[in-house]
This record gives C-alpha cells, structure tokens and sequence, in this order.
C-alpha cells in the first residue's frame, strides 16, 4: 500500500434528530433495519456509561421470546450489525456488550463533550432533535429507555440554550444574541413553566413583546395538544401582564 494512501474513513452516526450514517458501506441498509439501527445506539450510548449486559439487551430486545430463541437472535442482529458496519466496532466484555466509541464518530458523544467543555452553542448545532427521531420501538422496554434518553438529552439542550440567554444578557448585555437563544430554550422546555417564564421575562427586557407572547401561545397550545392542560395562573397572569405593558401609550 502507498505511504500516501487516504486513511480509512469512520462511521459517522448523527442519532440526535433524524438519523443519519454515513462512511460505512451497510449504512443505507442499517438505515432500512430499524431494529438494528435501534441496537446499535442502545448499545453506543450504553459504552458511554459502561458494557450492557447480554440478559439485559435480551430483556429489552427480544422479551417476548424464549432464552434460547431470543440469543439466536441477538447472536444474529450482532452478526449483521458486523457486516454492515465493521466487525471491529461490536466489543464483548465476557458476556457484556459494547461498542469501541473510537471505531466512528457519534453526536451524542460529540454533544456531550461540548458540553462539558463549555462550548454550548456547538452542542446545540449539535442537537438536531429527539434521539433516534421518528423511531418507534416494538417493546415497552425499549420504549421507556428511549423516552428517558430522549428527555435527557433534550433537559441538556434546553439548559444549554438558557444558560446562552443568560450569559448573553448579563455579561455581554447582548439583548439580541439573548433573545435567540431564549427562544431556542422556549421550544426546548416542553412543560416546564418556570422556564417558559424566564424566557418571556426576558424578551421583553428585550424589546420583543410580541415575541414574549408568542412563546406563551405556543407553550398554551403544546400544553393544550399533547396534556389536555391550560398554563398555570402564575403564566396567565404574566402574558396578561405584558399584553398590557405592550399597549401603553
């Protein structure tokens, strides 16, 4: 082989938002194998924290079938997840179960090293969206795992975009710059009103009244859409608030 010869390219799997592989031959088909696709970043994102357990990923993955059944067919997924993505990738710990995070390039780990490393507008280019968006696993199990990895990694976007807002505002007096990521934080919060306040709160210091209300219609409608709720009175009483600030003469 020539000395000069391009070194091989890594995997890369962007998980947070909709997922996408590339530098791997078996990426498109990965892709088309949700089950598989599924696998893999349980086990990627369990090699963060540590192996998985054989039984555990059983339990999870194949709950519904016999022992022997349900390791044929682990022995199986792992056998194509092989093929498609490189035989070095997969690592076994005795009868656990990992990835080497070295092997390919992953945006959750990338989102997680940003922010640990204070570079919080990099981990929110990073974070496209929920984890594995628009997959829906076949067991409870699984789901409940991928609703709890989904909300900590959007708490973690949702602090990163306030705390922009805040430091843009109190150290830069940049009240433009806080806004935007304000608002980034608003449709990161979900259900949680404290938060959504603060943001208002802000943009009206802002000069962006208008968008203070916005922000509460939408959190009004995404409580009214998703839990047949209304915003507390302590919100209510605040958008009234700056509904009636806003048309002051």
């Amino acid at each position: 082989m020539p000395d000069d010869a391009a070194p091989q390219q890594q995997p890369r799997f962007l998980v947070l938002g909709a997922v996408d592989i590339s530098g791997s031959a078996g990426a498109e088909r990965l892709l088309s194998q949700p089950k598989l696709l599924t696998l893999l970043t349980y086990l990627m994102l369990s090699r963060r924290r540590g192996f998985q357990s054989r039984e555990r990923v059983l339990s999870a993955f194949w709950p519904d079938q016999a022992e022997d059944r349900a390791r044929s067919s682990l022995r199986s997924a792992l056998y194509s997840m092989r093929e498609l993505v490189g035989a070095d990738l997969i690592q076994r710990r005795g009868d656990d179960l990992g990835v080497d995070p070295t092997r390919f390039f992953c945006d959750a780990y990338e989102f997680t090293d940003a922010l640990r490393d204070d570079r919080l507008a990099l981990a929110l280019e990073l974070y496209r969206g929920p984890l594995l968006e628009g997959c829906h696993p076949d067991t409870a199990e699984l789901q409940h795992w991928l609703d709890e990895e989904r909300e900590h990694y959007r708490a973690l976007a949702a602090d990163a975009a306030w705390s922009l807002a805040e430091r843009y505002e109190s150290r830069d007096a940049d009240l433009t710059s806080a806004a935007r990521w304000a608002r980034r934080a608003a449709r990161l919060a979900r259900a949680d009103e404290r938060r959504i306040r603060r943001v208002m709160s802000l943009l009206e210091r802002a000069g962006d009244a208008a968008g203070a209300i916005a922000v509460f219609e939408d959190f009004a409608r995404f409580l009214e859409r998703e839990l047949e709720l209304k915003p507390s009175e302590e919100t209510e009483a605040l958008a009234l608030a700056i509904r009636e600030r806003r048309v002051l003469p």
